[in-house]
């Protein structure tokens, strides 16, 4: 599992080092980087969960609006990226663009994936999210309710 939030800085060709507690679980594997269709960050999955998502995605009724606009931004948006000899992606300038990547990010593990953002992106909206969770109160979805924290 893929969990806690790293700093980590992006180098001017756009290399990302993942962090080395995360290398072995990604090593000898590539990873997919793609978009998040709802939120201006990456995500980015091991080859093989990606494999799974990829193929309920290219499998859904294309006829459907919603469907078609999932694939092109997730599917449309993915590359596949090999780790170099120093444990380093490199994400594309458009991907950069998209999510506002600067020179800090924070790779935040998400269990089976990361998402990656620009660190000051990611510190303002995780004050946000701070503040409408404690505003939910004993509105939790009925899977949350149901699970021990």
């Amino acid at each position: 599992m893929f969990l806690g939030v790293n700093t980590l800085n992006l180098d001017t060709k756009g290399r990302m080092a993942i962090p080395a507690k995360h290398r072995d679980a990604l090593a000898g594997a590539r990873v997919v980087v793609t978009v998040n269709p709802q939120e201006h960050c990456l995500w980015l999955y091991p080859e093989d969960e990606w494999r799974d998502i990829a193929r309920k995605l290219s499998r859904l009724p294309t006829m459907d609006r919603n469907n078609r606009l999932l694939q092109r931004l997730l599917l449309g948006h993915a590359l596949e990226l090999d780790l170099d000899a120093q444990g380093r992606i490199l994400i594309s300038p458009e991907l950069r663009e998209y999510a506002g990547l600067g020179k800090k990010v924070s790779l935040v593990g998400q269990g089976h994936k990361f998402e990656i953002w620009d660190e000051q992106a990611w510190a303002g909206s995780r004050e946000d999210w701070l503040a409408e969770a404690n505003d939910l109160g004993s509105e939790l979805s009925e899977q949350l309710g149901e699970m021990v924290f």
